[in-house]
């Protein structure tokens, strides 16, 4: 396993998939959400995936009743099938949530083993092809446990073989790690499901992992791992702890057991349905309050509804998510639950841009946490690739409505504004009012938040120049095509050297291979300048039910991490007295 290339600019991480949490079709949603959390924390992610659970077996079973007694290369071909099944589907539901996936099947990427036909190790990867895939995309999912064969074509790597797979281009990759996702959130001292107070490693050797991780996670992998002194984690979806495995010594430790957390869901239109889903897949995590809406006899009866929101906050809820829209009576109940130390996660742009200074005094007063990735960019995590670059950025150019790229791109096919409008709200890319999007009251709700995270300044979204597409000439998107050139609503923000901040929104002339230019429908996408002179691209969608849906909940299983966190320091202050004594 000779490493061969150096990494991508961001940090890449491998995630693998197994059976134990690739269970049935419903669980790709989740598994999507894993990967978005990564991406968004600014990693570029190789996602390995095995096949859905029972599948392989059923592969074998069949091969064996067609078959009878059939050389083995001949079985591996059918027995593979289930993975590159696994690793389509889980490029569906990336895309799904607005991430930029693709999928790399063995051939495409030069993935070569050696040995026998079922048990074979890996020995090759075209790592320059997997990262040129990377250059454009976000994600590359690929299958486990199998790959090319110079005599048998194809073969598959053994029983836990996506374990192998993983640890293989994490090493080929220079990836700084691999993570495992398990249905079990690391190795524990004993079985949990018998001693529910037993131990969990913190760290292990690879030589412990071998030896304590029996049936979890493949031997072979382990070795190859250690070799390479490539570092493992085995964790579970969503989890903030782990077990790392890599040349250190067996740590223990008593692993976290919050309590569920009751959460107030504010409004249940697209993308609160979507939250409200996500919700639901976790009642291992969340407890539900009646959710607010404005006619309950509009919603399917799975869960309570109210319109009374002293209801749908009752109990003193742990987490409240705001999606009601509008701006002054969603930041009068978000200051309220701050106030009393909710954690609260919002996509209201309107609300954080015109109240910004309120909600973080009162998230400061409270002691909470206050979350709006899904208040720009939806999907796109620009909020988070700001924060990154704290005190280095110095501008922020960004496609950030798309209705308007949808209005736009009728506009160059001959349609008059009028027209597009009317299609736009008949597909649902444009309310009854498109004022807020033509006009740029939306984008310039989003440049404001940007200002404030980018810049720590405050310019009210009035203060923003704005430019209407109701004053675009009669003709001129056509005319940019025919030069090779798109309009598009262009954000900008910028810090000037005598320490002022600039901001507008207008309609520009982009050359057609500008980064900006490709953005179609809700497909949001920004450029951030820095100042070491580098440029950083965030790309996604801006809008629709699960990018948006998908946003929010990363923020509600950062407030849930959050409070965990929280119960650890606790639970080290309350023991912290004790040990002095000792």
């Amino acid at each position: 396993m000779e490493k061969q290339v150096q990494a991508p600019a961001k940090p890449l991480c491998v995630l693998k998939f197994g059976s134990s949490v690739l269970g049935v079709e419903g669980d790709y949603p989740a598994a999507a959400l894993e990967v978005y959390r990564h991406v968004r924390a600014g990693e570029k992610v190789v996602a390995v995936v095995s096949a859905l659970d029972g599948q392989t077996d059923a592969l074998l079973n069949q091969a064996e009743r067609v078959g009878g007694d059939a050389p083995h290369a001949l079985v591996a071909r059918l027995a593979r099938v289930g993975e590159l099944h696994s690793a389509a589907l889980m490029a569906l539901a990336l895309s799904r949530v607005g991430v930029r996936a693709c999928t790399m099947d063995p051939n495409e990427m030069g993935l070569v083993a050696e040995g026998e036909a079922l048990d074979s190790n890996l020995m090759d990867l075209d790592a320059a092809a997997v990262l040129a895939k990377l250059d454009s995309h976000d994600v590359v999912v690929v299958p486990g446990f199998t790959a090319g064969h110079a005599e048998y074509g194809v073969v598959t790597l053994g029983r836990g073989g996506t374990d192998l797979s993983a640890v293989f281009f994490a090493a080929r990759l220079n990836a700084h790690r691999v993570r495992l996702i398990k249905d079990v959130d690391g190795v524990y001292a004993e079985d949990p499901a018998k001693n529910p107070y037993a131990e969990r490693y913190a760290e292990m050797s690879y030589a412990e992992a071998a030896e304590a991780s029996s049936g979890l996670i493949q031997p072979k992998a382990i070795l190859a791992a250690e070799k390479e002194n490539v570092l493992i984690e085995i964790a579970s979806l969503g989890a903030a702890e782990c077990t790392t495995i890599a040349h250190r010594p067996a740590r223990k430790a008593m692993p976290l057991r919050g309590d569920k957390l009751r959460v107030a869901l504010l409004g249940c239109g697209a993308v609160g349905a979507g939250v409200l889903s996500f919700l639901q897949e976790r009642p291992d995590l969340f407890e539900l309050n009646p959710v607010l809406v404005r006619d309950p006899s509009r919603h399917e009866e799975k869960v309570r509804f109210t319109v009374d929101a002293n209801e749908a906050l009752a109990g003193q809820p742990d987490l409240v998510v705001e999606l009601l829209g509008g701006a002054d009576y969603p930041a009068e109940l978000l200051c309220s639950a701050l106030r009393e130390g909710a954690q609260v996660v919002t996509a209201n742009k309107a609300a954080v841009a015109k109240h910004y200074d309120a909600l973080h005094a009162c998230a400061e007063a409270g002691e909470a946490l206050l979350a709006y990735s899904g208040a720009v960019g939806g999907g796109a995590p620009i909020l988070e690739t700001v924060a990154r670059l704290k005190g280095r950025v110095v501008a922020v150019e960004g496609v950030m409505n798309g209705t308007c790229n949808f209005l736009l791109d009728r506009l160059g096919e001959g349609r008059e504004l009028d027209e597009a409008v009317a299609e736009a709200q008949a597909l649902g890319f444009a309310e009854a009012d498109p004022s807020v999007d033509v006009d740029g009251h939306d984008a310039a709700d989003k440049l404001a938040v940007l200002v404030r995270e980018a810049f720590g300044v405050a310019l009210p979204p009035e203060r923003i120049v704005r430019r209407s597409l109701r004053d675009l000439a009669p003709g001129a998107a056509r005319e940019a095509l025919a030069r090779g050139e798109v309009l598009k609503q262009v954000g900008r923000c910028a810090l000037l050297s005598d320490g002022s901040i600039v901001a507008e929104v207008r309609v520009e002339r982009l050359p057609g291979d500008h980064p900006l230019a490709g953005a179609r429908n809700e497909e949001n996408r920004f450029l951030v300048h820095d100042s070491d002179g580098a440029v950083h691209e965030v790309f996604g969608k801006g809008a629709g039910r699960w990018p948006t849906a998908a946003a929010v909940f990363a923020d509600v299983m950062d407030a849930q991490r959050a409070l965990l966190d929280r119960l650890e320091a606790q639970e080290s202050a309350a023991v912290a007295p004790v040990l002095m004594r000792a």
